[in-house]
């Protein structure tokens, strides 16, 4: 078996390759650079808070960047279908078939309209008749609470009036039993 050498170390950059780098410009400064030097600053000085909130920013801008380049897409992509449904390319559209285009859309748009019209009228319609039959059954619900209450007050009239009547009843035998002075041949308590 042979035996295999280790690799020899890599030899160290010559005063002239350092120069070299030295010597080439460095790039502009660039926003990133500059979110990243402020994050270094707020490193340095401890300041792990501030650093959060920055990076926090950060996160935040790139994702509103993201959406708004997705609201870029989708809104090519709507355009580039409508020109695709028609099998135009867009270079050959002419004004003309753009007005036509145009119009096509603006009809879309007003039947749609129309139709959410319609089924707006339909749903007031529709709550209308429902609020009709609400005031329906409050009516009736307040004509069944009438009705209870004129019961009651029936029967509490008929209550006193029969409560009267005992009064009545019993300050005659009173006055009866005191006539002829004698007791009564029921007593209360015995």
């Amino acid at each position: 078996m042979a035996e295999v050498a280790p690799p020899a170390p890599a030899p160290e950059p010559t005063k002239d390759i350092a120069e070299e780098r030295a010597a080439v410009p460095a790039p502009e400064e660039s926003k990133a650079m500059t979110v990243v030097d402020d994050a270094e600053k707020a490193a340095a000085t401890g300041g792990s808070h501030e650093r959060d909130a920055l990076l926090t920013t950060v996160a935040t801008e790139k994702r509103i960047s993201l959406i708004k380049a997705w609201e870029e897409n989708e809104k090519a992509k709507a355009d580039n279908k409508s020109v695709e449904r028609y099998k135009i390319p867009a270079f050959q559209m002419s004004p003309r078939l753009t007005e036509t285009f145009a119009h096509r859309a603006a009809k879309k748009l007003a039947d749609i309209a129309s139709w959410e019209n319609s089924k707006v009228a339909e749903i007031k319609k529709y709550q209308e008749y429902l609020e009709r039959k609400k005031a329906e059954q409050v009516e009736k619900l307040m004509n069944g609470v009438a009705k209870v209450h004129r019961a009651a007050e029936e029967k509490r009239a008929a209550t006193e009036a029969r409560r009267g009547e005992e009064v009545v009843k019993a300050e005659e035998a009173a006055a009866k039993y005191r006539a002829k002075g004698e007791p009564p041949k029921k007593l209360l308590f015995g």
